[in-house]
């Protein structure tokens, strides 16, 4: 659906720490992104090596920029101006790891909208390989003002 200067456009994240390469698709209660993980990526070298293995942590943080790229675009459409607002993640819950990533998989990213309260905005997110969950998740993101 759309190229890496969109996802620039949508999130503040730049490489080496942005970890979704496209947007396959936004509705109105969940965003899809892709990402095909890289054998050359600097964490690999520390990262079990010889068997490398892609971070929980890392592929966490795929599944909350897929969120704030769906958060963004959610809230744009219903005319918020989102100038001056940074997305930040407010809690995580129950991450479960049940699939090792590997350099040179492709996983798909999902985030789905469960609710908004007070300005926080409760998610819960996957990674799947081959349709397969790798990650399950729940967070929660905030929009707060650059200047905090």
């Amino acid at each position: 659906m759309a190229v890496m200067e969109e996802i620039l456009r949508t999130i503040p994240h730049r490489p080496p720490f942005l970890f979704v390469d496209e947007i396959v698709e936004l509705s109105e209660d969940r965003g899809i992104c892709r990402r095909t993980w890289r054998a050359e990526e600097n964490f690999y070298e520390g990262h079990y090596p010889g068997n490398p293995i892609t971070p929980g942590v890392i592929l966490c943080e795929s599944v909350l920029q897929t969120g704030a790229i769906y958060l963004a675009k959610r809230l744009e459409a219903n005319g918020v101006d989102l100038t001056g607002k940074t997305p930040v993640l407010s809690r995580i819950q129950d991450a479960r790891f049940k699939r090792m990533v590997k350099p040179g998989d492709t996983v798909e990213i999902e985030a789905i909208f469960k609710e908004e309260t007070r300005g926080f905005n409760f998610m819960r997110g996957s990674v799947k390989i081959d349709g397969k969950a790798a990650v399950t998740i729940d967070f929660v993101l905030a929009l707060i003002d650059e200047r905090q």
